[in-house]
């Protein structure tokens, strides 16, 4: 049996062929040649070949104790065929065996956008040797450190950062965006991107399956077999459905003796369309998310977030690019230079942007000198502390400083106010108690924020709320650019945790956009976690949903998608209903028969397969290209 099957899954679209061809001599034979029994075996032949399929997919559903669609034709099918009505019974076969043909063919499209993913996963790379030379090597035989060449047309094998060269690089395998862009030392690239001209040598951070690139295409393959509410409900509820019509056939021909009526209600009863209705959008909409660099995880966040009414976002890398910039340092120790180093030192430790950018800025003063540091350790929400024999080092805000009883003066205290003031984050730098430094550190607001929160609140979402660690005067600043509705500053993880919690507890679907890193308590507790940012480790394991491209026309895209994904499940779920229901209305008065009911019944399951590839075409309303933001480096 199992090589039966293996050989008509392998042949049926030419079996379908066959049956075509049979009934169109049958056809040929009654009507151009009157040619009476050869038309009739000729459909006998069609019915038979066309039945042996479907009834061995009937068998096999039954070995698994479920009652399929196929078993409803089967028994039309035999039916038809005892009662002498070969015509009727080859059509139905046909029609049953062409709309699984082209049901295959549509759903394959919707899955192309991870098929193309796929096809664009680099296989190879020139792995630089220690002596300079090069050689084309597997790129699963890559380790992290490993240095890669890559050539102007070349794409890039893995995830790392340039060490030598620039030059313009295509990410939208990434972010969906096809604006090239520029990248030179020390920046990051992604696996899949396209180096559009300049050569660079990358520093392998991470290859294979562990790369953005390939994490993308797993998140994707695996979103796409999940299942939403809607299709979880009409599994269950066909499980029932089915053997009901089959009772409802049996019924019919118990009390009414028309045995052609009662497998014509076999036929019409057929739950296909409502079957494949909701299962063929979940994947177009999940489809079409991953061609414009959003990750939805699965049928649950598709739902989940279109019902979202409150928008918690965090500020720094979030509303604002995270390309921080050293705006003015107040000295109140000795040795400026001698402070500064030390500072440099301490954030060197850390990836935050605050400290990168204050790295940057020393650097570009030329104080390069590396003191000896005792070990520093993190005070959550707070910064860094180190001591040893010699002193004791504090880096941070003005928590850390209270929480350690430094004093400060008037003028220092005017320093950090004339800071705030200017809508600055304040990092502090004290020695064994005394305040030595005073910087204030800002970043730009993401061009697209403004437009992109309005399009959210055009699209239904109701508030839009602010939460950060930051001061108060820097998060004002912030908000009063946006159409935010409630900003909450100077909070601690646990804080931001809370007021996720609160807004739950008021009725509110929530969902929290942070960059997955310090936001992931949020992330997970909020009712739908977005990554902003082009997937780190815990953006990608926390948030249901990863913006690759990191703007707000995506995170509205993203929203209006998932609107149109349920909106379009539910389309499908009344096309087929409403087709069953015409068509037993058709068979109760008389119009409608066995072939042309199965003729409908395949045309359903079509239209709806159509209507949800709709949504692989969705555009996102994009904002001026201008103002789209390439991923953070």
């Amino acid at each position: 049996m199992t090589k039966l099957n293996i050989w008509i899954s392998k042949h049926q679209n030419k079996m379908t062929l066959s049956i075509a061809v049979l009934i169109a001599l049958s056809l040929i034979s009654s009507y151009l040649l009157h040619l009476e029994i050869v038309a009739t075996v000729f459909m006998i032949v069609a019915s038979i070949i066309g039945a042996i399929p479907v009834a061995l997919h009937a068998f096999g559903a039954l070995q698994n104790k479920v009652i399929s669609i196929e078993l409803l034709v089967t028994i039309a099918v035999i039916g038809a065929f005892i009662i002498g009505e070969y015509e009727e019974s080859a059509v139905v076969t046909f029609l049953f065996l062409f709309g699984s043909y082209l049901e295959q063919k549509t759903l394959e499209k919707t899955r192309s956008s991870v098929k193309s993913l796929t096809k664009m996963a680099p296989t190879t790379a020139e792995l630089v040797n220690e002596d300079g030379t090069t050689e084309t090597v597997d790129v699963d035989d890559l380790d992290e450190g490993d240095h890669v060449l890559v050539k102007p047309g070349g794409q890039i094998p893995v995830d790392g950062k340039i060490i030598d060269g620039t030059g313009y690089m295509n990410e939208a395998s990434i972010t969906g965006e096809s604006t090239p862009v520029q990248k030179s030392n020390g920046d990051k690239v992604f696996a899949g991107s396209i180096a559009d001209n300049g050569t660079i040598t990358i520093e392998t951070t991470s290859v294979g399956e562990d790369t953005t690139f390939g994490k993308i295409i797993e998140l994707v393959e695996e979103a796409q077999d999940s299942q939403s509410p809607a299709a979880r409900f009409i599994d269950k509820f066909a499980t029932y459905y089915t053997p009901a019509v089959l009772v409802i056939g049996i019924l019919v021909w118990i009390f009414t003796q028309n045995f052609p009526l009662a497998i014509t209600v076999l036929v019409l009863g057929c739950p296909g369309a409502l079957v494949i209705g909701a299962p063929v959008s979940n994947v177009a909409g999940i489809g079409n998310g991953a061609k414009n660099g959003i990750l939805m995880k699965g049928g649950n966040a598709v739902n989940t977030f279109s019902h979202v009414d409150t928008l918690v976002l965090d500020k720094t890398g979030t509303l604002t690019t995270g390309k921080m910039s050293v705006t003015d340092i107040d000295n109140f120790g000795k040795d400026k230079n001698e402070d500064l180093g030390l500072l440099s030192a301490v954030e060197k430790t850390s990836d935050h942007p605050l400290g990168q950018a204050i790295v940057r800025y020393i650097n570009d003063l030329g104080i390069t000198d590396t003191p000896k540091l005792p070990e520093l350790d993190t005070v959550k929400g707070q910064g860094l502390v180190g001591q040893n024999d010699d002193f004791k080092i504090l880096v941070g805000n003005e928590r850390l400083m209270k929480a350690n009883d430094v004093k400060i003066s008037d003028a220092q205290r005017k320093a950090i106010n004339s800071r705030m003031n200017d809508g600055d984050s304040v990092v502090l730098m004290a020695i064994d108690q005394e305040l030595r430094l005073v910087v204030g550190v800002n970043d730009q607001l993401r061009p697209d924020a403004r437009e992109g929160l309005q399009a959210l609140k055009d699209a239904g979402l109701r508030r839009v709320v602010m939460l950060t660690g930051d001061n108060k005067v820097a998060a004002q600043r912030v908000a009063e650019r946006l159409p935010i509705d409630e900003v909450h500053a100077e909070l601690l993880p646990e804080d931001k945790v809370e007021f996720v919690k609160k807004f739950q507890e008021q009725g509110s679907i929530v969902a929290f956009v942070g960059d997955g890193i310090n936001d992931s308590p949020s992330l997970a507790t909020a009712d739908i976690g977005i990554g902003m940012g082009t997937g780190t480790d815990v953006a990608i394991e926390t948030s249901d949903i990863i913006l690759v491209k990191s703007s707000f026309d995506a995170l509205a895209h993203a929203y209006t998608l998932s609107k149109k994904t349920v909106a379009n499940t539910k389309e499908n779920i009344v096309i087929a209903v409403g087709t069953v229901a015409l068509l037993l209305l058709g068979l109760i008065v008389g119009i409608i028969h066995m072939g042309s009911g199965m003729f409908v019944h395949e045309i359903s399951i079509l239209v709806v397969i159509f209507n949800a590839m709709r949504l692989i075409g969705n555009k996102s309303s994009k904002l001026d290209s201008n103002q789209v933001v390439s991923p953070a480096n």
